[in-house]
C-alpha cells in the first residue's frame, strides 16, 4: 500500500502542489510553520475524511478560497486508485474513488490506511480517557466498517439521549423516546466493545514486545481495556455484552433522570497504560512516555499489516528529533516494508540513515 503522488489546490499553505513520492521512505525536511505538517494531513485525510489537527473541514480551506482539492494516486490491494475529496468553507465535502461519488469515510479507508504519529500523541499517554478512545475510534473505523457503522449510530443516539435528558425538565414527555435511544446504544454500544477488546488485545501484544525493545529491555508495558463494570467478559458473544448493558443502564436510569446526563456506555472506556506495574499517566518519565507513546502506534501498524495484509502508510511528524540515538535507530529499524513519510528539520542526516528520498518545503512550496 503506498501514494504514489499527491496533488493539493488551496490546502492549507499550499496554493498548489504536485508531489511524486519514493515508494519506500520519504524525508520531508523544512523549517518550522513552512508546511511539512499539512502535507501529513492531506494523506491522512485521504485515508479516513477526518483530520487528526482538526475538526472542521472548514479550517482545512486556505484563508481567504471558498475550496480545497486533495488528489492521491494510491496503489493498493494490486489495483491503482484515485482518490479525491473537494473541501468547501459553505458546503458538504465531495469524495469520489476512482470517479465515482462515495458517501462514507469508510470507502477511502478501503483504498488506504495511514498511521499517523507526531509529538503531540504523547497525550496517549498523559492525557485522560478521550485521547485512547480517539486513538481506538481512530484505528478501528479504518480497519473496521461496521465498527464505524456501529460508531456513528452510537453517537447519533448519544447526542438523541443526552438531549432529552437534558429538555425533560420542562417537557416531560419527552422521556417517553428514552427507551428507543438506550435500546440503540445497547445494540450499538456492544459492537463497539466487542470490536475494541479484540483491538486492545492485539495491541497490548505488539505494544510490548516494542517497548521492551526500545528500552532496551529494562520496561514492561501493559495495556488493558477498561469498560462497563457490568461487562465482565468484553470478549463475550455481543448478545451477552447487550444483556450487561441494559443492566447497567437499568442501574444509571435513576441517577441519568435526576442529573440530566448519559451516564452510562462505552462513551467512558480506556485503555490502562502501566509501565513496570505502575500507572504510565501517573508515574512515568518523558522518555518512557515517549517511547510508549510510540509503542502503541507501531502496534498500530502491524495490526493494520496482519488484518489487510499490507502495511499503512506510516506517517512521523518530527518524532525522532525527540529520540535519543539509541531509540532512533530502534525505530528506523521497525519501519521497513511499507512506505513511509518522515518529517524533520535536518535532512542530511536523517536522509543518510533512511536512505529515503529527499524533499524540502519552503513557503507551501515542495522542491
Amino acid at each position: 500500500m503506498r501514494i504514489d503522488k499527491l496533488t493539493l489546490e488551496n490546502f492549507r499553505s499550499y496554493v498548489r502542489a504536485d508531489i511524486a513520492f519514493d515508494s519506500a521512505c520519504n524525508v520531508i525536511c523544512g523549517e518550522n510553520a513552512q508546511g511539512k505538517t499539512n502535507l501529513l494531513e492531506a494523506i491522512v485525510y485521504l485515508s479516513c475524511a477526518r483530520s487528526p489537527r482538526s475538526r472542521s473541514d472548514r479550517e482545512l480551506v486556505r484563508f481567504d478560497a471558498a475550496q480545497s482539492f486533495i488528489k492521491g494516486n494510491v496503489f493498493s490491494r494490486e489495483r491503482d486508485f484515485c482518490v479525491e475529496i473537494d473541501l468547501f468553507t459553505a458546503r458538504r465535502r465531495r469524495m469520489k474513488v476512482n470517479g465515482v461519488t462515495v458517501k462514507t469515510a469508510s470507502e477511502l479507508s478501503d483504498v488506504l490506511n495511514t498511521v499517523f504519529f507526531s509529538p503531540e500523541d504523547l497525550h496517549l499517554i498523559r492525557e485522560g480517557a478521550a485521547a485512547r478512545r480517539r486513538f481506538m475510534d481512530s484505528a478501528l473505523c479504518q480497519l473496521r466498517p461496521r465498527y464505524a457503522a456501529a460508531h456513528a449510530e452510537y453517537a447519533r443516539a448519544y447526542e438523541h439521549k443526552t438531549r432529552i435528558l437534558r429538555d425533560s425538565e420542562e417537557h416531560p414527555s419527552l422521556l417517553d423516546a428514552l427507551p428507543e435511544f438506550n435500546e440503540q446504544l445497547v445494540r450499538a454500544g456492544a459492537a463497539i466493545i466487542h470490536y475494541r477488546a479484540q483491538f486492545c488485545r492485539r495491541l497490548a501484544e505488539y505494544a510490548a514486545a516494542a517497548h521492551f525493545d526500545c528500552s532496551g529491555g529494562r520496561e514492561q508495558l501493559q495495556l488493558s481495556y477498561q469498560t462497563v463494570k457490568t461487562v465482565e467478559d468484553p470478549f463475550a458473544d455481543v448478545s451477552q455484552i447487550e444483556a450487561a448493558l441494559r443492566a447497567h443502564q437499568a442501574s444509571h436510569d435513576a441517577a441519568e433522570r435526576a442529573s440530566r446526563l448519559c451516564l452510562s456506555g462505552p462513551h467512558k472506556d480506556d485503555i490502562f497504560v502501566t509501565i513496570n506495574e505502575k500507572e504510565a499517566k501517573a508515574f512515568s518519565s518523558q522518555g518512557q512516555t515517549r517511547t510508549a507513546a510510540l509503542s502503541m502506534k507501531l502496534a498500530e501498524r502491524e495490526i493494520f499489516k496482519n488484518v489487510t495484509g499490507e502495511y499503512p502508510v506510516l506517517l512521523l511528524d518530527d518524532v525522532l528529533s525527540e529520540l535519543d540515538p539509541r531509540r532512533q535507530e530502534f525505530v528506523l529499524n521497525r519501519i521497513g516494508g511499507g512506505q513511509v513519510f518522515i518529517t524533520c528539520c535536518e535532512d542530511d542526516r536523517l536522509a543518510s540513515l533512511t536512505g529515503g528520498r529527499v524533499f524540502t518545503v519552503q513557503n507551501g512550496e515542495v522542491f
